[in-house]
């Protein structure tokens, strides 16, 4: 068992190494945040209130499906010592 612990974590630190690298050397990745700044910086006061809350509108998918599958997940939970009968 602890074999494959060991071998689950070497794959999870592989995998995310190689997310990390294949986002740092796509430049057009790193380049979003300064074409977002410079387009927010010439918005008055109603345009900047309305990118903020279509910022929030479109954060409340991923935070509700993520919300969803922890549940899911926390009602589905098994003890230790439960065996599947």
């Amino acid at each position: 068992m602890a074999l494959n612990k060991q071998r689950a974590t070497k794959i999870t630190f592989l995998l995310a190494l190689v997310a990390a690298v294949a986002t740092l050397l796509v430049p057009d990745a790193l380049a979003q945040c300064a074409m977002c700044k410079a387009s927010a910086s010439n918005l008055d006061s109603v345009s900047a209130r309305a990118l903020n809350l279509s910022t929030l509108i479109l954060l409340c998918p991923p935070v509700a499906i993520f919300c969803a599958i922890f549940v899911i997940a926390y009602k589905h939970r098994k003890s230790p010592g439960d065996d599947e009968s």
